[in-house]
């Protein structure tokens, strides 16, 4: 909550005292209580929702009771002070019933199941999810009932019911389609994928997590583009494709925001395939067809562009001698590699020309020239403010490396 916000909160609460204007003043109480649990001062939200709770309570207005007993709820969850949020929620739900509010009701129960999760009662967390999916559908609230159905699917994934948790997954991820909720449908398509491994079906986990990675750009959401992609890498794994495997797990562990536990993971994903991993690209790129590329580098050299100097130049050097090793397709995989580095930000643009004029130098003359040849004919696809952008800094990176400059 901003201190503008805060502001305006606290003074509709001086011009409603609670001796005056009771109503206005529990509503008052009630919008400054959401608004620090938005925040994240849930003990200060507590105290406000309280208030506004038994002002509501004396007022006889049995609605607005109910909601803030919710949001009460919620404030006392996040404290840690599990039992009187469950017995908030029940009563909540209880009154929502009376009132036929199905979706409140529905609301109520999902926060329920989530105090019996943190509780350690699966079987009734489950109940209560079960309840929330079931309601918020009649109600029309379809990305709550597919939050509800993905929370109640991976509990029963967790308890090793995969054939249970499947259906429910599967119904989260439509639901969250349907309600155009790109990130709820992420959460279900990761949780789906991850069913699918445990049910022994990593070919169709690969498919389901390759849609759930494209719910979490990795300039958006990273946390979450890492553990989809550490995720990733198990399935690629498991289908015996190692260079996707080595790939995806590398690309997790660049993520600045990757969990610990994501990390670990795609660590022992590696660990499983030591060696030079330089060419997975390439080998990736030989069996893809030639629309694929440019996805397929750019998520690559994101990846290079957070890497030590030397690890970076290992890996564009090592592209390079695909080029070079691949006559027929030399031009194409150069211009999917330039397309890409005129794409990226400012400072991995930099980053990658410096490292693509290191990666050129030094080579003997004869692959020195068929390189810049292919480059140089790459570059000449481009429209000519996209080439002049390229010459100019290929050159100033030669310029300062002390390499041949010459670039066009």
């Amino acid at each position: 909550m901003t201190s503008s916000e805060h502001d305006v909160l606290a003074e509709r609460l001086e011009r409603f005292p609670a001796d005056r204007y009771p109503v206005q003043h529990a509503t008052a109480q009630f919008h400054l209580g959401s608004s620090l649990l938005q925040a994240g001062d849930a003990g200060a939200a507590l105290r406000a929702l309280a208030t506004a709770r038994d002002g509501f309570a004396v007022a006889g207005m049995r609605l607005e009771h109910a909601k803030a007993t919710v949001m009460l709820g919620v404030g006392l969850r996040l404290r840690g002070r599990l039992d009187e949020a469950a017995d908030a929620f029940t009563t909540a739900a209880a009154a929502f019933a009376g009132l036929d509010q199905p979706a409140e009701q529905a609301a109520a129960a999902y926060n329920l199941g989530l105090v019996h999760q943190d509780r350690g009662e699966a079987p009734e967390a489950r109940a209560a999810w079960e309840e929330a999916r079931t309601r918020f559908l009649e109600s029309g609230h379809v990305a709550q009932a597919a939050a509800a159905a993905r929370d109640h699917g991976g509990s029963l994934l967790t308890a090793g019911l995969e054939a249970r948790a499947l259906p429910l997954l599967q119904q989260a991820l439509g639901l969250a389609e349907q309600a155009g909720d790109e990130p709820g449908a992420g959460a279900a398509a990761n949780t789906l994928g991850l069913a699918h491994l445990a049910a022994g079906d990593p070919a169709t986990a690969v498919t389901v997590l390759r849609r759930g990675l494209g719910a979490f750009p990795r300039s958006v959401r990273p946390a979450d583009h890492a553990m989809v992609k550490a995720n990733l890498a198990l399935a690629y794994d498991e289908v015996g494709d190692v260079a996707r495997a080595r790939m995806a797990a590398r690309q997790a562990l660049a993520v600045t925001g990757a969990a610990g536990p994501v990390r670990t993971q795609a660590r022992e994903v590696l660990a499983r395939h030591p060696g030079p991993d330089a060419g997975d690209l390439l080998v990736v790129l030989d069996e893809e067809d030639h629309d694929r590329w440019t996805a397929l580098v750019r998520e690559e050299v994101l990846c290079w562009a957070d890497l030590p100097v030397a690890r970076r130049g290992a890996f564009l050097r090592g592209f390079l001698d695909g080029v070079l090793a691949r006559p027929g397709r030399a031009h194409d995989l150069a211009g999917s590699l330039l397309q890409v580095v005129l794409e990226v930000p400012p400072r991995p643009f930099g980053l990658m020309v410096a490292a693509l004029v290191e990666g050129v130098a030094g080579r003997p003359q004869q692959e020195v020239d068929r390189l810049r040849a292919v480059l140089g004919s790459a570059m000449a696809r481009f429209a000519m403010p996209q080439w002049q952008r390229l010459a100019a800094a290929l050159n100033a990176a030669a310029e300062e490396a002390g390499a041949p400059a010459g670039w066009r």
